[in-house]
């Protein structure tokens, strides 16, 4: 096996650029005070974290500070953003929101952020969401906002279609069980209607890959090398083969073409976390049938959960720090996910009545909160993402969609591609 040596993670990013930035202050990303003393914060967001409402009642608690909130449309736009000022030492807002798959590559900079450590946050969150954010010398840089817990999301008029179970204690027990079932199932809907029983070879890659304990890399922060990593290769393969059988509508998540099929019956399920709830009632708007199954193959798994930063960068940082504080306390994560489904990491939120008594109107009035609280339960694995996650996972990422979405390639020529591709991360 390799030992990671450099940054492969920052990408483009130079390493003796970001190193030289250092803690620059009064970056663009901060707009400062006003002539009256006022103060604008801006903090950046991508997808849909369920601030509007949140931030309009922040300010009203709050006169004289004014939040303008930045939304990235995905989290590698935002990443990209991140990494490009944190280079140039300027230009990130006051408070950064970070997803958790970039974490790890981040806090080989945590001197770039602001010690989040505070009485009023001790114990707020499960060792999970504290400990990839902790420093070796106890430094806190993020504040953790959701959890993903999965669940699969369906459409109950196109099961009915197909002859299959509609209710979702009924779907639940239909797929129980492990992938080799999920897959099983949704031959069986192909079959019956010619539809694509899952929207992207990826998407489904990344449930699989959330029950795997060492994906890329030994908990030792050694990298498994791509060429001998059976795991990765049989999963891999395993997509392929029910993608090419028709299980797939070989759509790439968050394109145009995605967001359409929503509206033209383009698939039949996807693996949901809640923060994926908001998106599939945007893009489903008008569309009735959509339905959350309590269930996940395998068992359980999580996808996602983000944190807030405060960049060292910003002119405001007790300001800055006190709004993260804010936002992820556990009134206001349960606030989130009631207006996007993003699940909160908060321990005082997952007993809270206002979450399990939550229901969602658009997928069949779905007692969402429940769901989520006992698939949250079921989650056995956290897979190891270190040093080298990010870059490691979009070689094979990129390796799928080649297969999956722009039909370049098939499963072995696009394999050779990414064993070229990792190599050239300059990984040893």
């Amino acid at each position: 096996m390799f030992k990671k040596q450099a940054m492969a993670g920052l990408g483009v990013i130079a390493v003796g650029a970001l190193a030289l930035a250092g803690c620059g202050s009064g970056g663009s990303g901060s707009s400062g005070a006003d002539a009256d003393g006022n103060i604008t914060l801006t903090i950046a967001t991508f997808n849909e974290f369920g601030y509007d409402a949140l931030l309009e009642e922040y300010m009203e608690q709050n006169p004289g500070i004014k939040v303008v909130e930045k939304k990235a449309a995905t989290s590698n736009e935002a990443r990209d953003n991140m990494n490009t000022r944190l280079a140039a030492g300027s230009g990130l807002a006051d408070v950064e929101a970070i997803e958790m798959d970039w974490l790890p590559e981040l806090m080989q900079y945590s001197d770039q952020f602001v010690d989040l450590s505070s009485d009023s946050v001790t114990g707020r969150w499960p060792e999970f969401k504290t400990a990839p954010a902790t420093t070796a010398d106890g430094k806190l840089i993020g504040y953790g906002t959701d959890a993903g817990p999965e669940a699969v999301c369906y459409r109950a008029d196109l099961f009915k279609q197909a002859g299959l179970p509609t209710d979702r204690e009924e779907v639940a027990e239909l797929l129980d069980g492990d992938w080799d079932n999920y897959f099983k199932v949704g031959k069986q809907f192909v079959d019956a209607t010619g539809i694509p029983w899952y929207d992207s070879a990826t998407g489904t890659y990344q449930g699989m890959l959330n029950q795997i304990e060492n994906p890329f890399e030994n908990d030792d922060d050694s990298v498994i090398p791509l060429e001998s990593n059976n795991t990765i290769r049989s999963t891999y393969d395993t997509i392929l083969d029910q993608s090419e059988d028709g299980l797939s509508a070989g759509l790439s998540q968050w394109s145009e073409d995605w967001v359409n099929a929503f509206q033209n019956d383009g698939f039949a399920t996807m693996l949901c976390p809640p923060w994926m709830l908001g998106v599939v009632e945007g893009n489903a708007a008008g569309v009735e049938g959509w339905d959350v199954a309590p269930v996940f193959p395998g068992g359980g798994g999580n996808w996602g959960g983000s944190y807030l930063t405060v960049p060292t960068q910003g002119e405001h940082q007790e300001e800055a720090k006190a709004l993260a504080d804010w936002l992820t306390a556990p009134e206001q994560q349960i606030t989130a996910f009631q207006t996007k489904g993003n699940f909160p990491s908060q321990t005082a939120a997952l007993d809270d009545p206002a979450l399990l008594e939550y229901s969602n109107e658009f997928f069949n009035n779905a007692p969402i909160g429940q769901i989520y609280s006992d698939m949250s339960k079921k989650i056995a694995v956290s897979p190891y993402k270190g040093t080298n996650f990010f870059a490691i996972t979009t070689v094979v990422t990129d390796a799928l969609t080649r297969v999956d979405v722009d039909g370049t390639d098939d499963a072995d020529s696009s394999w050779d591609k990414a064993l070229s591709e990792f190599r050239q991360l300059g990984i040893e």
